[in-house]
C-alpha cells in the first residue's frame, strides 16, 4: 500500500441494529476495492470480517473487525461492528476512533433500538458526523420511502437522500443519483459495476428538485456559500464539492444511501461519494487530552511532526498469534522499534510489530502516521482504553464510555483446584472486553460476573474454556437482602464457662431501637460505675458487628439499628475479650429477635425502551415482577417506561425483554434504594435460610 497523507485517510464505523447487513456491506466494499476475489457469505462462515470461531458458530459479528483498502486515491479504514445489543461495547470502541459513522437501517424494519442507540452514541458521547445507509432495498417487503420519511421525522430535515431506488424490490438495479442528477444502472452479476443514463419521466423533475434542495442545505451550512447562492442562484462544481465536505463534517447534512449489500448494488457509487466528500482524519485539528496524573488539559496538533499520541480501542487474543492491540494514531508517527510510554499505566512499551489488518489477514506496516489505524502485536502491558505517547510529551487521551452491564451471574468451577485459572481468565477477558465485569463478593460469598446479556456470557464462558481449559458453572446470584428491626428491645445475656483452668465470664446488657434508613449500626455505650471495665467495650462492639455481617433471621447483613450497651458484669479473673464478644453476640441476637425484625430488599430503577406495539406485554410483565411504574415518555417511535423493580425479579429480565420485544427493546438499570419486603416473600427467604442452616449448608 502506498503512503497517504493524513487528509487522505478516512476512518468510519459500520454500525446499526442487528441483521441490517453491516458485515455483508463490508464484504462487498472489500471486493469492490480488489481485496477479495469472491464475496463471502455469513452462513458459509467465509467472510473477511466474521472470521473468529465464535462468530462463525453464531453467524453474526461479536467483535470489531478492521478492514482497509484504497478507493479513488484515498485509504479507507472500515470498522465493522456487531449489531446485537449484547456487544454494543464494541460499537462504542469503534466510534471512539472513527471520523464518522455509517448507520445501517433495514428497508423492511426501519428505525430500531440499535439505530437510536448508535445515533445517541455519535451525538452525545463522541460528537461525530453520521450518514444513513438503507440496506436490503432488493427485498420484497422493502419500503424505502417510508423508512426515509421516518428518518427525517425522527432525526430532522438535514437527513437528505443522495440516492433513491428506481425499481425497488427483487428486481432492484437502478438508482437515481441526486448529486449528479443521473440514473445509475447496476449490473445484476454481483460485480458492483454500473453505467449512467439520463433520467426519464417524472424522475427528471424529482431529481432537479432534490438536487436544488441538496444545494440549499449545503449553502445553509456555510454563510459565505449562502451569500454566493443568493447572489448567483447556484454553486459551481468546486464550491459544491468543498461545501459538501464541510456540510458533512459539521453535521449540516446527513446523507442517506440506498443499497443492496447482498447483490452489491449502489455500493460503488456510495464509496465514490465517501472518498470525495466524507470527513477524513485531517479534519480533526485539535487533539485534547490530560497531563498524566493530573486534570490539566493539554492539546496536540493533528500533525505528523507533532509528538506521538495513539489510542488503543481494542485488544484481543488471536489463536497462535497472541494479543493484538488495535490503535489509532492521533498525532505524530510511529515506527517499528519505537519506545513508547503507556501513559494510562505508566509503563514503557516497545513497538515490535505493526500490521495493517483486513479481518484476520495481516500485512506488515513499518511506519504509521497521524490518522491511520493498525494493530500491534504482543505489547506487554497495554489494553483496551490505554493511551500510547511519547515520553517527551506525554498525554492521556479521553477513554471510552462503555454501557453498563444489565445481567449478573454467580460462577464457580466444575472441578476443584481451578480457582487460579479462573482468576486469570476473568482478568484477561475484562482486559479485552471492559463491558465484562467481575468481582468476588465477600458478603454473598460468590464470584459475580456482570455482562450485557446471555449471549455475551456464553461467548465469555466459551472463550475461557477454550483458552484456559477450565469449565464454569453459572447460577443465579444471591440477593443482598438486609435485616433490620421495627421496635425497641432490651436484652441481657450472661456467658459463663468453667471447665478447668481459666474460665470465661461476661454479662452484657443492651437495648436496641430502629435507626434511620441507611444509617448502618450506631453503637454506643452509656456505662456508669465500675460493673464493666471500659476496655471490654470494643469487645462488645466487635461481637455485635460479627453478628451483623452474618445475619440473625435470614443470614443477611443487619443494618439501621441503634445499640446502647448500658450495663453488665465482669469477673476479675475470668472476664476477657472473647467472653465479652460471645456475650454480646447472644445478647444482640436475642434483642433483634424480640424487636420485630424484618427484611429489606434492594430496589432497582429500570429504564425500558420499546416499540409501542409491545407496551402491553412489557407493562404486564413489570407488574408480575412486583414492579411499580413511575412514569412513561415517548422517544421518537419508541415508548420509554421508568419503573422500580425488586432486584430479585430482575435476573432474567434481559432475556424476557428480548423475547417480548423480538429483540427490539432495551433497558438500563441502576440501584435505587432498599425497602420493606412483603411479609410472605420475607418468610420464604427466612425459611429457606433456616432449612439450609439445619442441613449444615449455611
Amino acid at each position: 500500500m502506498k503512503d497517504y497523507k493524513t487528509e487522505n485517510i478516512i476512518n468510519f464505523a459500520l454500525v446499526g441494529h442487528a441483521t441490517t447487513g453491516k458485515t455483508t456491506l463490508a464484504e462487498s466494499m472489500a471486493f469492490n476495492a480488489g481485496q477479495l476475489h469472491k464475496i463471502g457469505n455469513i452462513s458459509n462462515g467465509d467472510t473477511l470480517s466474521d472470521y473468529r470461531s465464535y462468530e462463525i458458530d453464531n453467524q453474526h459479528s461479536i467483535s470489531i473487525s478492521l478492514l482497509n483498502f484504497e478507493w479513488q486515491d484515498k485509504k479507507l479504514n472500515v470498522l465493522d461492528t456487531p449489531g446485537y445489543l449484547d456487544f454494543h461495547g464494541e460499537v462504542k470502541s469503534a466510534l471512539r476512533v472513527a471520523d464518522f459513522a455509517s448507520i445501517l437501517v433495514s428497508s423492511i424494519d426501519g428505525i430500531s433500538v440499535g439505530t437510536e442507540l448508535c445515533w445517541d452514541y455519535c451525538n452525545n458521547d463522541y460528537k461525530i458526523p453520521k450518514m444513513f445507509i438503507i440496506n436490503m432495498v432488493d427485498k420484497e417487503q422493502s419500503n424505502f420511502d417510508q423508512v426515509l420519511s421516518s428518518l427525517k421525522e425522527r432525526f430532522g430535515r438535514t437527513v437528505m437522500p443522495f440516492m433513491l431506488p428506481i425499481n425497488e424490490g427483487p428486481d432492484f438495479s437502478d438508482v437515481a443519483d441526486i448529486l449528479r442528477k443521473k440514473t445509475l444502472n447496476f449490473k445484476n452479476n454481483g460485480s458492483g459495476d454500473f453505467s449512467e443514463s439520463e433520467p426519464n419521466g417524472e424522475w427528471v423533475e424529482k431529481l432537479n428538485n432534490l438536487h436544488n434542495e441538496l444545494i440549499e442545505l449545503i449553502a445553509e451550512s456555510n454563510e459565505n456559500l449562502l451569500e454566493m447562492y443568493f447572489e448567483k442562484g447556484e454553486l459551481s462544481d468546486e464550491e459544491l464539492r468543498n461545501g459538501l465536505h464541510d456540510a458533512l463534517k459539521d453535521n449540516g447534512i446527513i446523507p442517506v444511501f440506498c443499497i443492496s449489500s447482498e447483490k452489491n448494488i449502489g455500493i460503488k457509487r456510495m464509496m465514490d461519494i465517501i472518498a470525495k466528500y466524507a470527513p477524513n482524519a485531517g479534519d480533526l485539528k485539535n487533539i485534547e487530552g490530560f497531563k498524566p496524573g493530573t486534570e490539566e488539559i493539554i492539546n496536540l496538533n493533528n500533525d505528523i511532526n507533532e509528538s506521538l499520541s495513539a489510542f488503543v480501542f481494542k485488544t484481543i487474543s488471536e489463536e497462535h498469534i497472541g494479543e493484538m492491540s488495535f490503535f489509532r494514531i492521533y498525532s505524530g508517527t510511529v515506527t517499528v522499534g519505537d519506545d513508547l510510554n503507556n501513559t494510562t499505566r505508566n509503563y514503557s512499551e516497545k513497538m515490535r510489530q505493526i500490521y495493517y489488518m483486513n479481518g484476520k489477514n495481516r500485512k506488515d506496516a513499518s511506519k504509521l502516521i497521524a490518522g491511520d489505524i493498525a494493530a500491534a502485536l504482543k505489547l506487554k502491558n497495554t489494553h483496551t482504553g490505554d493511551t500510547l505517547a511519547s515520553s517527551k510529551k506525554p498525554i492521556l487521551l479521553h477513554t471510552i464510555k462503555y454501557p453498563t452491564p444489565n445481567i449478573s451471574y454467580a460462577i464457580k468451577p466444575k472441578a476443584r483446584g481451578d480457582e487460579e485459572k479462573i482468576a486469570t481468565g476473568l482478568a484477561v477477558m475484562h482486559e479485552e472486553d471492559p463491558t465484562f465485569l467481575y468481582r468476588v463478593d465477600s458478603e454473598l460469598k460468590q464470584t459475580i460476573v456482570s455482562v450485557q446479556g446471555e449471549l455475551h456470557l456464553s461467548i465469555i464462558m466459551k472463550r475461557i474454556k477454550e483458552r484456559f481449559h477450565v469449565e464454569l458453572n453459572t447460577e443465579t446470584p444471591k440477593v443482598p437482602y438486609r435485616e433490620t428491626i421495627t421496635s425497641q428491645s432490651n436484652s441481657k445475656y450472661r456467658h459463663k464457662k468453667q471447665s478447668g483452668g481459666s474460665g470465661q465470664f461476661a454479662e452484657v446488657w443492651m437495648r436496641i431501637e430502629p435507626g434511620e434508613r441507611g444509617s448502618g449500626i450506631d453503637f454506643k455505650n452509656s456505662l456508669v460505675g465500675q460493673n464493666v471495665d471500659r476496655g471490654f467495650v470494643p469487645s462488645v462492639e466487635k461481637g455485635i458487628n460479627n453478628v451483623c455481617s452474618e445475619g440473625v433471621i435470614a443470614g443477611c447483613k443487619v443494618v439501621d439499628i441503634k445499640v446502647d450497651f448500658y450495663d453488665g458484669k465482669m469477673h476479675p479473673v475470668d472476664s476477657n475479650d472473647m467472653a465479652f464478644q460471645i456475650a454480646s453476640r447472644h445478647a444482640f441476637i436475642d434483642a433483634v429477635k424480640n424487636a420485630k425484625p424484618k427484611l429489606l430488599e434492594p430496589i432497582y430503577l429500570i429504564n425500558v425502551k420499546v416499540p409501542e406495539d409491545v407496551m402491553g406485554d412489557i407493562m404486564g410483565d413489570i407488574s408480575s415482577r412486583r414492579g411499580k411504574v413511575q412514569g412513561m415518555d415517548t422517544d421518537g417511535h419508541f415508548q420509554v417506561i421508568n419503573a422500580e423493580v425488586p432486584m430479585a425479579s430482575l435476573h432474567d429480565y434481559a432475556t424476557a425483554l428480548k423475547a417480548m420485544s423480538s429483540g427490539r427493546g432495551m433497558f438500563t438499570q441502576k440501584f435505587s434504594h432498599y425497602e420493606d419486603m412483603p411479609h410472605a416473600e420475607a418468610e420464604k427467604i427466612s425459611s429457606a435460610w433456616e432449612a439450609s442452616r439445619s442441613a449444615g449448608e449455611a
